[in-house]
């Protein structure tokens, strides 16, 4: 079986339709963060959203608590740091 990438829709807040390509899951305090990358824009600037599961489905929220969001940016951050090593 071929290994797809795996592709995933959002809008943004202007209902404008944007794919990621899911790059990594992490898990900081018990809770799930995807790491994506967006398919359409050249770079790798890594974007960061909570994933919350709804039965068997995932759902990619934003990251609203400034604070949160810091703390998974860090903990990202020092993987990459780590995987350098």
């Amino acid at each position: 079986m071929a290994d797809e990438d795996q592709i995933i829709e959002t809008l943004d807040e202007n209902g404008n339709v944007i794919k990621f390509e899911l790059y990594d899951i992490v898990e900081v305090d018990e809770q799930e963060y995807a790491l994506l990358l967006p398919v359409e824009e050249e770079g790798d600037e890594v974007v960061l959203m909570k994933l919350t599961k709804d039965g068997e489905d995932y759902l990619f929220e934003t990251i609203d608590d400034d604070e949160e969001f810091d703390r998974v940016a860090n903990y990202v951050e020092n993987m990459d740091d780590e995987d350098e090593e």
